[in-house]
């Protein structure tokens, strides 16, 4: 059997979903083919279930705050984890739900259910079926990383993609890898009452590069759990249960989720038979702007691109390779400011370029304030980490910034507004700051940045003088 459309989507993911949309609306015909659960990644396993067990653990753990607000009975609070993981799978369910009612529920022939294969670069098959398209799109999604021999400890080892189906959390647990997953479930399983170590190769958690932040980070959470960082973890078993060893420290735990990162979906696809290069992670060369493959009528979205495995991103992603898909001429678009955001309390947030990228540089001015003094932070019982923001010298362009902060999503977000709005130090001092609020610690460690920066305004420099057009 064959059939013929102007686009193929491989996929059904938010990439895959978001490029569809740019089909549709382009008038084209196309199918959209996905072999694997429906209803994205991100509502299924990853960011929707996750943040309602972190909100589970958060208000949870609040209760050791209560004696200092005099409010009483706080420790005789008890969580009851089953229905705690049953509510969590209730919203799960919900959030999947809803994508599938905006999506694919209702799609009829367009959607292929089974896995593709490339026959060539505008030929796929899919179960014996034949499918010609005059471009194709690669949004297959990744899958956690498990290392192979670890596959024999069975249900004692758990990925995100069986984690939410426990019907219950052990005693003990051990989260190797502490990127933004492993950081965020980590210590909301130490708040849920779990006895949790996490573990790490890296000598820093949730990707940071800036050494004084990752170093606050550690402090605060190694506090919560404990965090073993710069050797890699080892499994063996221990009677019915897991020996866990990193370096020279060792604990015994019930079950181990690994947060060790994410493994493109490619392998399956038949790229190298239709004369496509990989490199050594196995990634095909493409176009960041047009994600386009080579030359070729092949474009690639979302987390199977290796790019930027965020939500926003793989929607961005989609709808480039979705637009450059359905029209003859390919266009390149410019990307957002890079956004980071780890789940964790307080946030861990990472804006615009990294200190990687930056640290070194003589042109680069650094501004920093503590959230220790900052007054609504002191009031809510949060006033612990660290802001750092990062500038041209010359002229004060905001570059990045790396925060670990109560509200950090909300404060990365005005960060990565201005920055991709290219305003500087200045521009943002100029900005109304209410008092009390967390953006306050934002403001100084914008005046302490100014004080590194060249090109700074007559005084008073909050304020901006009356021209004559606003008269």
């Amino acid at each position: 059997m064959e059939r013929e459309v102007d686009v193929a989507i491989i996929g059904a993911g938010t990439a895959g979903l978001n490029a569809m949309a740019q089909v549709r609306r382009a008038g084209k015909t196309f199918v959209l083919i996905d072999g694997g659960e429906l209803g994205t990644t991100c509502a299924r396993v990853g960011c929707m279930p996750s943040k309602a067990f972190i909100q589970v653990a958060e208000d949870f753990h609040r209760r050791h705050i209560f004696e200092r607000h005099r409010i009483e009975g706080g420790e005789g609070l008890s969580l009851q984890l089953a229905e705690a993981m049953e509510h969590v799978r209730d919203l799960r369910d919900l959030f999947v739900d809803r994508v599938l009612q905006g999506s694919t529920d209702e799609m009829g022939d367009e959607l292929i259910r089974g896995y593709a294969r490339f026959v060539s670069p505008n030929e796929l098959e899919v179960d014996g079926q034949r499918i010609r398209a005059r471009r194709i799109v690669i949004a297959t999604g990744s899958r956690p990383v498990l290392p192979e021999a670890w596959r024999a400890f069975g249900d004692r080892v758990l990925t995100t993609d069986d984690f939410f189906e426990q019907e219950t959390l052990p005693p003990r647990m051990a989260v190797i890898g502490l990127g933004v997953i492993g950081l965020e479930l980590g210590q909301a399983l130490a708040r849920m009452g779990v006895a949790v170590t996490g573990i790490d190769a890296a000598e820093t958690v949730s990707g940071l590069s800036d050494p004084v932040v990752s170093a606050e980070v550690v402090k605060v959470l190694g506090d919560e759990f404990p965090l073993w960082l710069g050797h890699p973890a080892e499994l063996s078993r221990d009677g019915d249960a897991l020996r866990v060893q990193a370096g020279e420290q060792a604990v015994t735990v019930d079950k181990v989720l690994v947060a060790m990162g994410r493994r493109p979906n490619l392998e399956h696809l038949g790229l190298e038979e239709i004369g496509i290069p990989l490199d050594a992670r196995g990634m095909p060369p493409h176009d960041p702007h047009t994600m386009q493959i080579l030359d070729l009528p092949i474009f690639i979205a979302g987390d199977v691109s290796g790019e930027r495995p965020i939500l926003h991103e793989a929607g961005d992603e989609g709808k480039i390779a979705g637009y450059n898909a359905s029209h003859d001429e390919i266009r390149a678009f410019r990307r957002k400011t890079p956004l980071a955001i780890t789940f964790c309390d307080p946030n861990v947030v990472q804006v615009g370029r990294s200190w990687s990228e930056l640290a070194g540089r003589d042109d680069v001015a650094v501004g920093e304030m503590r959230l220790g003094p900052v007054g609504r932070a002191l009031i809510m019982g949060k006033n612990k980490g660290i802001i750092r923001v990062y500038a041209e010298k010359a002229g004060g362009r905001l570059l990045g910034a790396a925060l670990f902060s109560v509200r950090g999503e909300n404060l990365g977000h005005l960060l990565a507004w201005a920055m991709e709005q290219e305003l500087t130090v200045w521009d943002a001092l100029r900005m109304p700051f209410y008092h009390p609020v967390i953006e306050e610690a934002l403001q100084a460690a914008f005046y302490n940045l100014s004080g590194g920066c060249e090109g700074r305004p007559e005084p008073p420099i909050e304020l901006r003088p009356l021209s004559p057009a606003d008269a």
